[in-house]
């Protein structure tokens, strides 16, 4: 095919914030995890697809199969759609501990 241009498991997005390396970002609609450093305005290549451990709201249990959202103004998943961009789906329960900060998501990919 001419018109084909890579794979899309990754793609190089513009940071819209400063990141690190497995840092989950939003760029319009796109959500991805950064897999470098990068700051605002600079390249970061970013994952599209698999399964990632990703910051979560501490307060909140999640199920296998629950779905995930990313709260872009605290930079971190929840599972409250209101306000939120979905982003996947829990892979492993997770409890509702101040201590459990990361939860285990399958991105979807999809926008």
């Amino acid at each position: 095919m001419k018109n084909y241009v890579q794979p899309g498991n990754t793609i190089t997005l513009t940071a819209p914030y400063s990141v690190a390396s497995g840092d989950g970002l939003l760029v319009g609609s796109i959500f991805g995890v950064a897999a470098g450093a990068a700051a605002l305005g600079e390249s970061v290549e970013t994952a599209l697809v698999g399964v990632f451990d990703i910051t979560k709201v501490g307060s909140q249990a999640w199920t296998v199969g629950a779905k995930v959202y990313w709260d872009d103004n605290n930079k971190r998943c929840t599972t409250v759609a209101t306000d939120n961009t979905l982003i996947g789906v829990a892979t492993v329960a997770v409890a509702s501990g101040e201590g459990d900060t990361i939860g285990r998501v399958r991105l979807n990919a999809t926008f």
